[in-house]
C-alpha cells in the first residue's frame, strides 16, 4: 500500500469530535466502545466484529485489564494480549451493563443479532467519518493512530519497536513500521540534535 493510499492517522482533536458525535447517536455505548476498540487497542474491523466478551472478561465476572484476543478472533495467528486503556475500560463496562450479555456471546451486536459483520464495521466507521468531514479516513485510521501513538510513546516507557509489533499482532517487523505515521517536525529537531 503506498503513501498516499493508507488511511489517514487521527489527531487528538479528531478523536475528541468523534467520541462527541459518537454520543449522540442512536446507539452511543456500543459506537463508543467500536471506536475505542479500534484507537486504543488498535484492532481490525474483523477483530471488533469477532470479539467476545470471555475476551474481555476476567474470572470474578468484571471488565479485564487486558483484552486477550484469540486467533480465531484475528488476521491469521495474530491472537495476543493488549493491555486495555482506561477509556476503553470504563466503556465497555458500561456495555456491560446496559447488554447484560452471556460470556459466550459477542461485544458487538445490532438491533437484529447478537453479533456483527467485519462489512458492517468497516461501513460504519465510513459513515461516521463522512459525517464529521474527515477525509481520507477509514476503519483502518484508528489502528493506524494507535500504532503511530504507541510507536512514539513507547521509548519513554523504556520499550521497543517490538512492543509495538506485539500490541499490533504483527508478524513482521517492517509490517509495523509501515503504519507509522512519519513526524516531519521530530524530524527536524533530531537534526539539530545531531
Amino acid at each position: 500500500m503506498s503513501l498516499g493510499r493508507q488511511a489517514k492517522v487521527l489527531g487528538k482533536g479528531q478523536l475528541e469530535a468523534a467520541l462527541g458525535f459518537l454520543s449522540k447517536t442512536r446507539y452511543p455505548t456500543r459506537n463508543r466502545v467500536i471506536f475505542l476498540l479500534s484507537v486504543k487497542a488498535g484492532l481490525r474491523a474483523k477483530e471488533i466484529a469477532r470479539l467476545k466478551w470471555t475476551m474481555v472478561i476476567d474470572a470474578e465476572g468484571e471488565v479485564s485489564h487486558a483484552i486477550h484476543l484469540a486467533n480465531n478472533a484475528s488476521k491469521g495467528r495474530s491472537g495476543r494480549t493488549i493491555p486495555m486503556h482506561g477509556q476503553l475500560r470504563a466503556a465497555l463496562a458500561e456495555l456491560y451493563r446496559e447488554v447484560k450479555p452471556k460470556p459466550d456471546e459477542f461485544v458487538v451486536g445490532t438491533e437484529r443479532s447478537k453479533r456483527t459483520s467485519p462489512q458492517v464495521i468497516v461501513n460504519l466507521f465510513a459513515r461516521w467519518y463522512e459525517s464529521l468531514g474527515f477525509n481520507g479516513c477509514s476503519s483502518h485510521s484508528g489502528r493506524r493512530t494507535f500504532i503511530t501513538n504507541a510507536a512514539r510513546k513507547i521509548s519513554t516507557v523504556d520499550g521497543s519497536l517490538r512492543d509495538v509489533q506485539m500490541l499490533a499482532g504483527h508478524a513482521n517487523l517492517r509490517t509495523t513500521q509501515r503504519y507509522i505515521e512519519p513526524n516531519a517536525s521530530a524530524q527536524t529537531k533530531v537534526v539539530q540534535l545531531i
